[in-house]
């Protein structure tokens, strides 16, 4: 009797080491791309005003374009966990292949808008003349780095999918390595500007375009999978990433409704979202890191006609969730003495922050349910289905958010609407786990 248990703990700690793995490198490789844009600035704010101004605007620019294209690595994660799954390396390879095609041609579309358009992107932010100048520039060169970055998305994603992301982790770092050599020798050393931090993080990103690319090519040649561009593959790649990106817009919306809300309420306000949005961006990458785990290791099992092993190791991953939202939520509430002193020194916006600071620590168990269940409905390539839950918790988080400034509340009303968003997700997503319709086993869904 006493022996009973010995199973389920050792399918325990079978998951534990399998998001152990995956999720530890894939944290720090999602913590290595902010800091591409945190070098930039550092290294250009000693230019002026004028131009980090004009970074600013064209660096919202560009994460926006680029951040709309995610779904490139997550439904890429997904099919080529499902092939591996399956035990066909070759098809898994060729499923990322067709994910890296459709990156390069979204990637030169993008650059065949933005370089013509660039002053009236820039102008539509309200731009400074004094600064739209160096926004012009710094987007129309950093433009030309869009497919790199697509490229990286994508076979970001193929790696992901082969179980692997500790290859991602070192090619972030070294991008990031290269990124500040380079900005700092063009700036200061050859005296470009502006122009040279834009130039060096072209650089940086097409170099780990490349490194992406030497690992697949090598997997492909060593498995028998062709690399040549296939039509079918490609518009299949793209159906896929369809109900994703409407999921992302859906998301986007959310977050450039609560801003707008928090603009309306005057500067104090809005000084204090940007810095309780900062951080709680910062405890996405770790519960996303969490999320990749789920999207690589459920389409793994499902892949491999194992239903059972995907609710495993979804009860698994919902627990750690569980578990790291509360360590974050602690976290945060401990080390705020510490952290909102850096931030800001004005009495009036660490005032408004508090409250609404504490709103955000006591919803991350919330968070890390959302984030895991998003990633194990994705690794299930569900993606219908997470368009139209995240379509639904946008008709209900609009109008709470944008009533606040007429109800009053303030800032922590504010972030009490955004905990209210992430429970309606929460439950959408745990409706569909528990249903069970997410379960479909087999090479593709």
């Amino acid at each position: 009797m006493t022996r009973a248990p010995a199973a389920p703990r050792t399918s325990r700690r079978r998951h534990d080491r399998e998001i152990i793995t995956l999720a530890v490198p894939a944290f720090g490789a999602l913590v290595a791309e902010p800091l591409f844009v945190m070098v930039d600035s550092a290294i250009v704010g000693h230019l002026g005003t004028p131009q980090l101004a004009g970074l600013g605007v064209a660096a919202a620019l560009l994460m926006t374009a680029v951040s709309v294209f995610v779904f490139l690595a997550y439904a890429t994660t997904a099919a080529v966990a499902r092939r591996v799954g399956a035990g066909d390396l070759s098809a898994a390879i060729r499923q990322g292949m067709d994910g890296i095609w459709l990156a390069l041609l979204l990637g030169v579309a993008v650059v065949a808008v933005t370089m013509p358009t660039a002053p009236w992107l820039v102008d539509i932010f309200g731009t400074s003349d004094t600064a739209a100048p160096y926004a012009i520039t710094y987007l129309r060169i950093s433009s030309l780095g869009i497919p790199a970055m697509l490229i990286v998305m994508a076979a970001t994603g193929v790696l992901r999918g082969l179980q692997n992301t500790r290859t991602p982790l070192y090619v972030a770092i070294g991008g990031f390595t290269a990124n500040a050599a380079l900005n700092a020798g063009l700036v200061y050393g050859l005296g470009l500007g502006i122009a040279g931090s834009a130039w060096g993080t072209v650089i940086a990103q097409c170099g780990m375009a490349a490194a992406y690319l030497v690992v697949v090519v090598r997997g492909a040649r060593r498995h028998g999978a062709s690399l040549r561009p296939d039509a079918v593959g490609i518009r299949a790649s793209a159906q896929a990433g369809v109900p994703l990106l409407v999921r992302t817009l859906s998301l986007r919306a959310v977050l450039m409704i609560a801003t707008a809300v928090a603009a309306r309420m005057g500067d104090t306000d809005i000084a204090a979202h940007q810095i309780i949005l900062a951080l709680w961006s910062l405890m996405a990458f770790a519960l996303d890191a969490i999320a990749i785990a789920g999207q690589a290791i459920i389409g793994r099992y499902l892949g491999a006609d194992d239903a059972e092993g995907a609710r495993d190791a979804c009860r698994r991953m919902v627990q750690w969730g569980i578990v790291s939202g509360i360590v974050l939520g602690a976290l945060i509430v401990v080390a705020r003495p510490l952290f909102i002193p850096l931030f800001t020194a004005d009495p009036a916006v660490q005032d408004t922050l508090l409250p609404a600071l504490l709103v955000v620590a006591l919803s991350q168990p919330v968070a890390g349910v959302v984030f895991v269940l998003d990633g194990v409905l994705m690794g299930a390539g569900d993606g219908p289905y997470l368009a139209g839950a995240m379509l639904a918790t946008l008709v209900v988080f609009a109008p709470v958010a944008l009533l606040v400034p007429t109800l009053g509340g303030g800032l922590t009303a504010l972030w009490w609407a955004m905990a209210l968003m992430m429970t309606v997700r929460m439950a959408t997503l745990w409706l569909r786990t528990r249903s069970g319709r997410w379960i479909v086993t087999g090479a593709t869904r």
